[in-house]
């Protein structure tokens, strides 16, 4: 006998079998009575310990039940001889599932897996009134992952602990343990981080909180993605776009080394198809980059892991090349484009070296880069205790009239930046009463107008700001002013700001004490401010936290993607409780009446043309003779809370009838060459869908 079939002999009379990664036959289902789902995959077994084992069950469908009913069972093996129900041990050691005529295996089959982040019961929901009248949801199987103000033990029922909860002053959210009896009323002050997931051992027991969309906007329910989405950027799509591209790093939901490819997903938010793949063959981990939108649509990405290296996306074929080298490795760094179209970058000492990371820029046409040994990095560092590992990173940087880029922080201080010649750095200003915003946002809302808030003095391991400022500039070497405006309710670091259509600016995500890889103390409601009275409003709460590796972007539609956060480096052992594969969808107040009702929006017929220079003029036909307001908001990207190419710029036109006639400002410096998106405001300030179009010089 041939030796290989003489040791699967002796393996097979030893009794020992391959290891299942799936039912090798076709399974049948069992539903719970609150709707969690079972998979019975019969001739099989786990091997391992169990917890608890029932005599006399009659079925695997019995079994099936016996299961459900224990908070601790994820998986049961039925003996049809014996007629036996073993309640398997969650997380057994060395356990296998293996082909065994003698056994069923049933194992929890839910939609999600255990514990996935939900925004809404799953499960069939049950209620509490309370002797006050306070009405509280029940869902079964749920848990809220977040500190406990109180913990009662030796409370033996879920109404039990509903009853704790409601003659507790201010207690909204409640989590009952199913196995050990113990009921967490869980802390809520300050909007304090609760995350509510899948967990079958609880039960969870809370106040619904219904948010008026008219006041407070409405989110979607969780999007989920093959990756954290730490990086994205709009997909530029004639007349009208629908797509995003999301990417994390060389793996899906970790990141480390200098792999040479990179894990990208393609999300469509009008149709929600969403695919992914690889990209290798620009040898480029893309993870912790510059982005920039170049003028033609492209969009160059720099750096990153892969620190000295360059890849560009097309818009019209999808596909990645390989772009020239940077001068210098960076990584962390922000770059910005060009009145010109030429890219500028500067910073980035997370990777490729540390310090000594001035400017340089990339000419499109010349496919060359440019050191500028006078564009000095140094005015720009914060203070650091990393030094410039650190203080060099994620710039606030704009594009300006004349080549010049304007760096509006973190730092205290605010720079101008020349890109002639050798480069050159001259101060502009600086935001009184505060420190330095590392991680905070910045974004241009109108031209020369820049609303900045939030951030920390260190990377990390620093409490946060409310702070708030709008930094004004003009012409470009002159001195920027800056005004403190109201604060924020809540001091943030890692989150994000989008501009919208009507200039207003959204705030997503963040926390109220930097540190990475962590969900608390995330703060989950967003807030709008608004330039016009200078004060924020609150709106309603995301999901999941949205903190460190998070990203959000506005869509053609004129709503919020916002999703990721977590993505810890290989090894890290951060907790994968702490990553967020998915992402939601923010519809602002603008998009409904006062009832809560979707409003009606505006409706742009056609445009002139797709692709116009600045001070040039094109036509718009809207759906009827109404009057409108017209904005143009620049296709964006973002990563680590940075987003350098969004700008929002007010446009006025002429009228006859149903047709608009616009003629663009003359400077390439306010309206920097790309794609940009079209949106049209009636007189109630709903937006219509943007038409894409593209801005040259």
């Amino acid at each position: 006998m041939p030796t290989i079939l003489k040791l699967s002999a002796v393996l097979l009379n030893l009794g020992l079998a391959l290891a299942l990664d799936r039912c090798p036959t076709a399974e049948t289902s069992y539903t719970g009575s609150t709707g969690a789902k079972w998979a019975i995959c019969p001739d099989t077994d786990v091997q391992g310990n169990s917890v608890a084992m029932h005599n006399n069950i009659g079925s695997a469908q019995d079994c099936a039940a016996r299961c459900n009913a224990d908070g601790r069972c994820t998986r049961a093996v039925w003996d049809s001889q014996g007629r036996v129900c073993h309640i398997k041990a969650n997380n057994i050691p060395n356990a296998n599932w293996v082909s065994d005529g003698r056994f069923d295996v049933i194992r929890l089959n839910n939609d999600l897996k255990e514990g996935t982040v939900i925004a809404n019961c799953p499960f069939t929901t049950g209620s509490y009134t309370s002797s006050g009248g306070t009405r509280y949801q029940v869902c079964p199987d749920t848990d809220y992952r977040g500190a406990t103000a109180q913990g009662i033990n030796g409370v033996t029922s879920q109404t039990a602990c509903a009853q704790r909860c409601g003659n507790t002053s201010g207690c909204t959210k409640a989590v009952y343990d199913k196995v050990n009896q113990f009921c967490h009323l869980k802390d809520t002050v300050d909007e304090a981080t609760q995350v509510w997931n899948l967990n079958r051992q609880y039960d969870v027991i809370h106040v619904v909180t219904n948010y008026n969309p008219a006041t407070q906007g409405r989110w979607t329910d969780l999007i989920r993605l093959p990756l954290i989405p730490v990086a994205t950027y709009a997909v530029p799509e004639y007349p009208e776009s629908s797509r995003l591209l999301f990417f994390s790093s060389n793996g899906l939901d970790t990141f480390g080394g200098s792999g040479g490819f990179t894990q990208f997903a393609d999300f469509n938010y009008k149709t929600g198809a969403v695919s992914q793949r690889e990209v290798a063959n620009t040898q480029h981990d893309m993870f912790c980059p510059g982005i920039s939108a170049l003028a033609d649509g492209r969009v160059m990405i720099t750096g990153g892991s892969n620190a000295e290296v360059t890849s560009i996306w097309s818009p019209e074929t999808g596909a990645f090349t390989r772009g020239p080298n940077m001068d210098q490795a960076r990584g962390y760094q922000s770059s910005t484009t060009l009145s010109d179209g030429r890219v500028f970058t500067i910073g980035g000492s997370w990777s490729g070296g540390e310090g000594g990371k001035n400017g340089e820029v990339y000419d499109p046409k010349a496919n060359t880069w440019t050191w500028l040994d006078n564009a000095d990095v140094v005015p720009m560092l914060t203070a650091d205790p990393g030094g410039q590992y650190r203080s060099d990173n994620h710039a606030w940087l704009y594009g300006w009239k004349n080549g010049s880029v304007f760096q509006a922080g973190p730092s205290i201080r605010q720079n101008w930046y020349g890109t002639s010649n050798s480069g050159s750095v001259q101060q502009a200003g600086s935001r009184p009463n505060t420190d330095h915003q590392m991680c905070g946002t910045s974004v241009m809302y109108d031209s020369g107008k820049i609303l900045s808030c939030g951030g920390s003095r260190n990377y990390d391991g620093a409490e946060s700001t409310r702070a708030a400022h709008i930094t004004t500039i003009n012409n470009a070497f002159q001195a920027a002013t800056n005004e403190r405006v109201a604060d924020m309710s809540w001091p943030r670091v890692y989150h994000n700001s989008v501009v919208l259509p009507d200039g207003k600016v959204l705030v997503t995500g963040g926390m109220k004490f930097g540190a990475n890889f962590k969900d608390a103390p995330g703060v989950m409601k967003a807030e709008l401010f608004n330039p016009s009275t200078k004060r924020w409003t609150v709106m309603a709460p995301e999901a999941a936290p949205r903190n460190y590796h998070s990203a959000s972007i506005l869509l053609a539609d004129a709503r919020v993607w916002s999703g990721g956060g977590g993505l810890c480096w290989q090894g890290g052992n951060c907790g994968k409780e702490n990553d967020h594969p998915d992402g939601q969808i923010f519809s602002p107040p603008y998009l409904f009446n006062s009832d809560g009702s979707a409003a009606t929006r505006p409706m742009i017929n056609s445009v002139s043309t797709t692709s116009v220079r600045v001070g040039g003029s094109f036509r718009v036909q809207m759906s009827n003779t109404g009057t409108y307001t017209f904005s143009l908001v620049r296709l964006g990207s973002a990563t680590h809370s940075v987003n350098t190419d969004q700008r929002r710029i007010p446009i006025t036109a002429s009228r006859s009838s149903s047709t608009w006639t616009f003629r663009l400002p003359n400077d390439s410096g306010v309206l920097i060459p790309g794609n940009w998106f079209l949106f049209a405001l009636n007189g109630n300030g709903v937006p219509s869908v943007a038409k894409t179009i593209k801005i040259g010089v």
